[in-house]
């Protein structure tokens, strides 16, 4: 405290001469400083030729697999003859599947409509932060809130025998309660568990059912939607 510290006044934003400066930040003012600007490069021609080779390597595999297999084409179409399962392109097997056991007015109009409406919703909310833990206050009510939509939706999906639903609905929504019951889990598992925020678990929830569905309709089904193993 005895030194004496001398404070030159002026104005710069070079941080490196002058290290210690005093800043009056006012409301329209304020404390800016100029860092180094590192190395930069041309779009042209860095990015973009490296671009065109990477297109040119995946041109190169997508001929060299043409070469050696064969696209799974089936014969000619004929309009007096309906193949037996007739199934979708693979994207939209999962509404397929759903078809299999909701009527048409949910499964081809109610639920894509609401993934649709969920995809325009998501740009007015801000996803540039880092949300909060969906057990981070370990609120009852949240808890009652989040057994009631999970217990609801269990029912639903067994009314309709939806199994290809119910089984990943289960498993992600068992999953998200660990953390409830475990909040001082020393295991990575538990940790990563315990610091998701719930549009995680949505979203996980919401790519297992997709990719079941998917992978059900793909590998399982048969003539008359019927299940049958892939291997036969």
């Amino acid at each position: 405290m005895s030194e004496k510290n001398t404070y030159e006044v002026g104005i710069s934003s070079d941080a490196v001469r002058q290290p210690r400066r005093i800043v009056f930040i006012t409301r329209n003012t304020s404390a800016k400083v100029k860092g180094e600007t590192g190395p930069q490069l041309m779009s042209f021609p860095h990015v973009v030729l490296r671009e065109a080779i990477a297109f040119q390597l995946l041109a190169i595999v997508l001929v060299v697999l043409a070469l050696f297999w064969d696209a799974p084409l089936e014969q000619l179409a004929n309009p007096l003859l309906t193949p037996n399962p007739a199934k979708a392109p693979w994207y939209f097997l999962g509404l397929q599947e759903l078809l299999h056991y909701f009527p048409p007015l949910v499964a081809g109009v109610l639920l894509p409509t609401l993934v649709v409406l969920g995809l325009v919703v998501i740009p007015y909310f801000d996803v540039n932060i880092e949300g909060e833990p969906l057990w981070a206050h370990r609120s009852p009510r949240r808890f009652q809130v989040y057994v009631g939509v999970f217990v609801s939706l269990f029912a639903l999906l067994a009314l309709y025998d939806a199994w290809t639903v119910l089984v990943p609905t289960a498993l992600v929504g068992l999953l998200g309660l660990i953390p409830y019951f475990n909040p001082t889990g020393d295991s990575r598992i538990q940790k990563f568990l315990g610091s998701r925020p719930l549009p995680w678990w949505v979203m996980t929830w919401f790519i297992a059912v997709a990719l079941t569905l998917t992978a059900v309709g793909t590998f399982f089904r048969g003539p008359g939607w019927s299940w049958v193993w892939p291997w036969r």
